[in-house]
């Protein structure tokens, strides 16, 4: 296994990383929100169900 951020060979104690300092970087990295889940704006959703028909416009 290789360490995401620097590609050495993984330390035991630091798994995933090499490191202490390349798990402080990747945690640098989420708080300062580098890394973001992409997500889709309330109520954008495809899934949504369709809003029922107007009954006065037929």
């Amino acid at each position: 296994m290789r360490c995401p951020i620097c590609d050495k060979p993984t330390e035991r104690a630091f798994r995933p990383f090499c490191s202490k300092r390349c798990a402080d970087i990747d945690l640098g990295r989420w708080m300062t929100e580098s890394y973001r889940i992409p997500a889709e704006e309330e109520g954008l959703s495809s899934d949504a169900p369709e809003p029922p028909a107007d009954p006065k416009k037929h």
